[in-house]
């Protein structure tokens, strides 16, 4: 995979959806965080129909506070993991209130600090409500980045290692949003849609599909 054929790639991608986001529902970087800390291990769409309850009664750090550990989990008890979830969103809010005047920090370090934030929430915290050019690998991308050639890596680091060092500036902040969306709907695990693929002659994926 050479510099040329990356340039193309991303702009294919960045010609067919010029302005990506991710699919999670929020209004603000408090949402985004919680919608995030909530995603690990469980699809959006799920998430999306817990915070559609959760947000109109709850979307500050005081209202999920005052909810307590047991109110949260009435509305997130449909996500994977939302014992552990409950708990550290409920301790994540009043760390938020002593700690950062109810404010989402916008540093890595702070965000890390958060329990159930590590560093791919922090990555995606950063890109979609401050606008950082930060790359948050997650399992499509990780994917996608390996399958194509386009930054190959052994683990999820490493290709965030590499993606930072051949993604131009120019494709940073929306290069995350294209990878992850182009792993779930096209360049999917068992059998990717190659056939419907816009970067299919780009790609160097000995088995492509039909």
């Amino acid at each position: 995979m050479n510099k040329a054929k990356r340039l193309e790639i991303l702009t294919r991608l960045r010609d067919a959806n010029p302005h990506p986001t991710t699919e999670l529902n929020f209004s603000s970087p408090f949402e985004l965080l919680v919608a995030v800390t909530l995603s690990a291990q469980a699809t959006d769409v799920s998430v999306n129909k817990a915070t559609d309850k959760l947000f109109p009664v709850a979307n500050t750090p005081e209202a999920i506070y005052a909810l307590g550990v047991d109110g949260l989990k009435e509305y997130i008890k449909t996500i994977g993991l939302f014992n552990s979830k409950a708990q550290n969103v409920h301790k994540l809010c009043q760390i938020l209130i002593e700690q950062h005047n109810s404010e989402v920090p916008e540093s890595r370090e702070a965000l890390e600090a958060l329990p159930g934030v590590g560093r791919k929430t922090a990555n995606v915290v950063l890109n979609t409500a401050f606008g950082w050019p930060t790359i948050a690998v997650d399992t499509h991308i990780y994917r996608v980045s390996n399958r194509t050639k386009f930054a190959m890596g052994k683990n999820v680091d490493k290709v965030e290692e590499k993606l930072l060092k051949v993604v131009p500036k120019e494709f940073k902040v929306d290069v995350h949003h294209w990878l992850i969306l182009h792993g779930r709907y096209t360049c999917i695990a068992r059998k990717p849609r190659c056939g419907s693929c816009i970067i299919e002659d780009l790609c160097e994926y000995k088995d492509k599909t039909e």
